[in-house]
């Protein structure tokens, strides 16, 4: 059974092809025309050829032109179902990366890379088949089956109704198959997702997996998932290897079924011995067009099965919806406010951040801190709205952030943070990464401010030196000044820093706090740090607990405060510090 919708929805992606799709059409009938003419020259070669050798060039020419004719024909509707194939999957692929890209932080936070990448790539690529190829298998074999139908009818209607008796054998195997089909596709894309997520996480993690000697751990599960990959496309090719024979069943039974009816009516002198050849000669012709199409609706089985999956992550909606009259956010210039916020997953609303209230003004820095898991980080991502708070509201110069653009909020929210993300590109491209018209002069102006300059000039190829996926080629500290230009560059009013130097040695951390401290000049910034030494000089610090504000105020004002929550964790932290010290003394 063929589910219409994921089909409807899959080729209402070809809607924008429909000249192409015409001229394919065009060429699918010139096919079928051409099939039927060679149907139609095997009496002209029985009565005439055998008989009148005069007749030989003719029908000679005659059987070369109408190869010719098919020949175009087949060619035509090929290319041009190939062409419109290809550009539907181009456009379904396009739709698809947009929209993951798309999504908020909450969808990458529950769905995998790699299986992301498996929808991506296979289930699309299980698509392209279908509607480069088995669509137009589909309906240039159809019309040539309907020619060579109307032949047989146009030969011996009885004869025809008696050899065609036997094709509705073939139909409820052919719905069971398609349905047996279908399910087992599933379950292949999902063994092929968990392979491409095992691979992305084995790859991505390769120094721990190194560092921990688990290469045979993870080769081991490789394998098992492999494995079971295996298993689940040997049952689909099994479902699959069972068309041919039992099209062969078929159309051995329609012959026999033609042979009997046949001969007891050349016995009773109803029928001649050239006409029934003649026809039997055309029902042989069905048999290839009948053979390719027996598979189509296993393939059409196969292309539902991953449309379905592809167009259930295209109906995943995203959390952060902007509002249709949402209006462009004016240049920051006066307060930020955060008013009684709280934010959580579905599950609960204020689980992770409750009642969180506090104003910045223009040119401030804020430095928020807490312990682990107290919601610093989640509440600096409510700022560029990677996620969308679950009650209260988060005003720029009292505008709602939700009653503006994503765009234009984001455009004035610059962002370093601790984990450095960098592309498989040269420095120049990364530095410039979301200001693709930047001259180089003010590319190296930014590398200059963030004390990056100096080891680019040191690179074989300056500015134009790939740095590798993620930029492992780089240390830390490059990257991290790397990072700073790209904000720098950017200038936007606000700027978050999420513990952007707690991974970096004293030497590297030295360098990046000079460059920090160029781009928090004249912005607006908040600053999670690690070391709450390196904050003494913010304007305010916010003091997160569970998820709420415990307590704000300047650096001196909340150590004076000693049984407070910040003079806790900043006397927890000096003495820590204090035994590292003694630990390298001693060492």
């Amino acid at each position: 059974m063929i589910s219409v919708t994921p089909l409807r929805r899959l080729f209402g992606y070809a809607r924008p092809y429909r000249a192409r799709l015409g001229w394919a059409l065009l060429g699918m009938i010139v096919y079928a025309v051409g099939s039927a003419g060679l149907a139609l020259l095997i009496k002209p070669i029985i009565d005439n050829v055998l008989i009148d050798q005069g007749q030989v060039a003719l029908i000679a020419w005659a059987i070369i032109a109408v190869y010719l004719l098919k020949g175009i024909g087949s060619y035509v509707s090929s290319y041009l179902m190939a062409d419109v194939g290809q550009r539907v999957v181009m456009d379904l692929r396009n739709a698809l990366y947009r929209h993951i890209l798309g999504q908020s932080a909450g969808f990458f936070a529950q769905g995998a890379t790699g299986r992301l990448l498996s929808r991506l790539n296979n289930d699309v690529a299980q698509v392209q088949q279908v509607v480069s190829e088995t669509i137009g298998d589909l309906s240039r074999e159809t019309l040539a089956l309907v020619g060579y139908t109307l032949l047989l009818f146009y030969y011996d209607a009885r004869l025809a109704i008696v050899c065609l008796t036997s094709a509705p054998l073939i139909v409820y195997p052919l719905i069971r198959l398609g349905q047996r089909v279908r399910k087992t596709t599933t379950r292949s894309q999902e063994a092929q997702e968990q392979l491409s997520h095992l691979a992305s996480e084995a790859f991505t993690g390769h120094r721990i997996v190194k560092a921990f000697g688990t290469e045979k751990v993870e080769g081991e599960r490789f394998g098992r998932a492999g494995y079971h990959l295996f298993r689940t496309n040997m049952k689909v090719t099994a479902a699959l290897s069972i068309l041919p024979p039992a099209m062969e069943l078929i159309g051995g039974v329609g012959m026999a079924l033609a042979i009997w009816y046949g001969s007891r009516q050349i016995a009773q002198g109803r029928l001649t011995a050239g006409s029934f050849g003649l026809f039997m000669g055309t029902l042989l012709l069905m048999y290839g067009p009948a053979k390719k199409l027996s598979r189509v609706n296993a393939n059409l089985q196969q292309a539902i099965a991953a449309s379905e999956r592809i167009f259930e992550l295209i109906d995943t909606h995203t959390e952060v919806i902007e509002r249709a009259e949402a209006g462009p956010l004016a240049p920051f210039l006066q307060t930020i406010e955060f008013r009684d916020v709280a934010f959580g997953y579905d599950e609960n609303p204020s689980r992770i951040l409750r009642g969180v209230s506090f104003s910045v003004r223009a040119g401030q820095m804020v430095a928020i801190v807490g312990r682990s898991g107290a919601g610093k980080t989640t509440l600096v991502n409510l700022l560029p709205r990677f996620y969308d708070v679950s009650a209260g509201q988060i005003l720029i110069d009292g505008v709602d952030l939700r009653d503006v653009t994503l765009a234009s909020l984001r455009r004035q929210v610059g962002i370093v943070t601790q984990e450095t993300i960098l592309f498989d590109d040269t420095i120049a491209s990364n530095i410039a990464y979301g200001a693709a018209a930047a001259a180089r002069g003010d590319i190296e102006a930014a590398a200059r401010a963030a004390h990056a300059h100096e080891f680019i000039a040191t690179l074989p190829q300056g500015y134009e030196t790939l740095i590798g996926e993620r930029g492992q080629r780089l240390s830390g500290g490059q990257r991290q000044r790397v990072a700073i230009a790209r904000a720098l560059l950017r200038n936007a009013p606000i700027l978050v820093l999420d513990e952007a130097t707690s991974a970096l040695d004293t030497e590297s951390e030295q360098l990046v706090q000079e460059a920090l401290a160029n781009l928090m000049m004249n912005r607006t910034s908040f600053v999670i740090a690690h070391r709450l030494s390196t904050i003494r000089r913010a304007d305010a610090i916010i003091v997160l607990e569970r998820g709420r504000v415990v307590e704000i105020g300047r650096h001196d004002d909340l150590l004076a405060h000693a049984a407070g929550t910040y003079a806790t964790l900043y006397r927890m932290q000096l003495l820590e510090g204090r035994k590292t010290e003694r630990r390298v003394v001693q060492t």
